[in-house]
């Protein structure tokens, strides 16, 4: 039991009560990721590596991916999780690695009808949009920095696997992806969450975490609205300098009377 233990983690729950007493709730306690850390018990490391995995692997986006990975390597940094960083990142990069294979394969088999799924509770169309145009902008880099987006990275390697993308370049791009966010946001969060006012000021820096996360969905739908208006502000001005919308209303109305 004791080597299960050693492998599986354990949370010292007297010390993670302390972590932020007045810590505001981001949502959801299945949506918090230290809720989510502290539910599992002394089964942390298979809930955090499962999670990622579900996340990314089973089209199930609802899931506090970026800031699990940082709570999870700021509490090892803490001592609140008992068990080395280096086995945390390995597992959430395989974790990573295979939930974008199964995710793949999925849309290789069943990626159209599954793109033309209307919405539902747990899917919506606009996401499988937005992917797309992550990959007529990025192409196969999609794949990669895709892992940095909330929704994109659980859509991304679907619409890879039903555009058929080579399986080669697929694996490139999904190891270098599982690498950089996997273990890289763990990473930063082991680092930084050494930081006293990291740690005294958790719920702002997990706030500022998903809303960078979001920058880039922000930024597109900015982009896209601006286009919107800049192709309907064209449509209007061909509008007006058409030949119809250029007549004189005063010949119009000649040429009516003269007819009669």
């Amino acid at each position: 039991m004791v080597g299960f233990t050693a492998y599986a983690g354990t949370v010292n729950f007297a010390l993670l009560s302390g972590v932020s007493p007045e810590m505001v709730a981001l949502g959801p306690d299945w949506l918090d990721a230290q809720n989510l850390i502290e539910s599992f018990g002394s089964y942390a490391l298979i809930g955090i590596v499962l999670i990622v995995f579900i996340e990314t692997g089973l089209l199930f986006p609802f899931l506090p991916g970026d800031s699990l990975l940082f709570t999870a390597g700021m509490l090892v940094a803490q001592s609140y999780l008992d068990f080395d960083l280096w086995l945390l990142c390995v597992l959430l990069v395989a974790s990573a690695f295979a939930g974008d294979q199964v995710a793949y394969f999925i849309g290789k088999k069943v990626g159209p009808k599954l793109f033309n799924k209307p919405d539902s509770r747990f899917f919506k169309r606009e996401h499988i949009d937005k992917t797309h145009a992550y990959f007529e902008k990025y192409g196969g880099r999609t794949i990669i920095l895709a892992r940095f987006v909330p929704f994109v990275r659980t859509y991304a390697p679907v619409a890879a696997g039903t555009a058929q993308m080579h399986y080669r370049w697929f694996v490139a791009y999904n190891a270098v992806g599982a690498v950089l966010w996997g273990a890289g946001v763990t990473i930063l969060g082991y680092f930084l969450g050494q930081l006293t006012w990291v740690a005294e000021n958790i719920e702002l820096v997990l706030v500022i975490i998903v809303l960078i996360s979001l920058m880039p969905m922000f930024i597109e739908g900015f982009q896209r609205y601006r286009e919107n208006r800049a192709a309907k502000a064209a449509t209007a001005a061909e509008a007006n300098d058409s030949p119809a919308a250029q007549a004189d209303p005063t010949d119009q109305r000649i040429t009516s009377d003269s007819s009669d």
